[in-house]
């Protein structure tokens, strides 16, 4: 179980506002500490006793030889545990979520555009407890009118930006973006670099996707070294098509693009879900586009999806910081229901509680009593 927050006690008993600090995180909050300084010296200032704790960075167990070796980095994150008495229940654990050569806890993915403001998308990927982000590829506007870009709120530490595709509607366009996309992402230094979310329209109106056109992109960008994960509609022969081409994950629409209406065609998406994991149980399908609410993400989870990628439904919500917490219980929710097995679905009434033993009705005998 991890300790209580110390983040506060460093900032309360160590100001330092006349030497260079970095930023890290500690037992999950933000903190500023030292710049150079190492992990030993880090537990020495908390005053913490070394036999009774255990350290991880960035998920990664350090050994108590190496805390006088470790320098810490910004970004960094580290977590200092410590045994507290049993008889408390644990969550269950759950195996992360692979796409490509990366590992994930959560299994939401956010976009970033259509916000009230970029401080409320921040707020709002934070609440999620997301750790991939959707940008789009667009001619850069540079700054917006009070002189900021929409990257200085997105921490490329803590989040994998994912560049998508959105308003391509031909498969050499989408490749072109997709090439910038990688370009910006290389001199960012983030590892979303060699990713790309791919989509390719093929109607203004309802903004699904050509059929012809994505798949044709897929093998090319495949070919290119890319990890494509594909936009495409419930088909499951296109969905199939698709895998067979080496999209990482393939990805299908609940329903249209911004239109709120959840999963309109569950059955779809079963069938997909078997085509895909026919072979690799543990291959990665991703409900993109449609979501409105909290219980769209939930029904998608408990059909087996392995997460579900949404924006309008934060952003355009009345409260998209509270949506947003509500997306990141929702997932969660809805995969451990899914772990879970749900009863099967009865036409009659079946009885929770026994039949033995019951009282005798006064005045009357029970039905189908003889």
């Amino acid at each position: 179980m991890h300790l209580p927050a110390i983040s506060g006690y460093i900032q309360d008993h160590a100001p330092m506002s006349s030497i260079e600090t970095i930023e890290i995180w500690l037992n999950g909050e933000r903190t500023t500490t030292t710049c150079g300084q190492t992990l030993a010296a880090l537990l020495t200032r908390l005053e913490l006793d070394l036999k009774r704790i255990a350290v991880e960075v960035n998920q990664e167990l350090v050994p108590r030889a190496r805390y006088a070796e470790y320098v810490l980095q910004p970004g960094d994150r580290v977590e200092i545990v410590t045994l507290v008495g049993g008889g408390e229940l644990s969550e269950p654990q759950d195996q992360p979520l692979v796409l490509g050569k990366f590992r994930f806890r959560s299994r939401l993915i956010l976009g970033s555009g259509k916000y009230p403001s970029f401080e409320i998308m921040q707020q709002c990927h934070e609440a999620s407890g997301c750790e991939i982000v959707t940008v789009a590829v667009r001619r850069e506007r540079l700054l917006d009118k009070h002189g900021r870009n929409i990257l200085d709120f997105i921490d490329p530490q803590r989040y994998t930006i994912l560049p998508n595709t959105a308003g391509c509607y031909t498969a050499e366009d989408a490749i072109r973006h997709a090439r910038l996309g990688r370009e910006i992402l290389q001199g960012y230094g983030n590892r979303g670099a060699d990713w790309v979310k791919l989509e390719v329209l093929g109607d203004p109106k309802t903004l699904l996707p050509d059929p012809i056109a994505t798949l044709q992109a897929t093998e090319r960008l495949v070919a290119e070294g890319f990890q494509v994960l594909v936009y495409t509609t419930d088909d499951p022969v296109l969905a199939r098509r698709l895998q067979q081409a080496g999209a990482t994950s393939v990805m299908p629409a609940g329903s249209p693009i911004g239109s709120g209406q959840g999963i309109l065609n569950p059955n779809n998406i079963r069938i997909i879900l078997e085509y895909l994991k026919a072979d690799d149980p543990n291959y990665p399908v991703i409900v993109d586009a449609g979501v409105g609410t909290a219980s769209d993400v939930t029904v998608a989870m408990e059909l087996g999806c392995d997460g579900v990628l949404l924006n309008t439904g934060v952003a355009q919500a009345k409260d998209p910081v509270r949506m947003a917490w509500a997306m990141r219980w929702a997932w969660q929710a809805g995969r451990h229901a899914y772990l879970a097995g749900r009863i099967p679905k009865k036409l009659y009434a079946s009885a929770s509680s026994p039949l033995e033993g019951l009282i005798e009705p006064v005045g009357q005998k029970p039905p189908n009593a003889r």
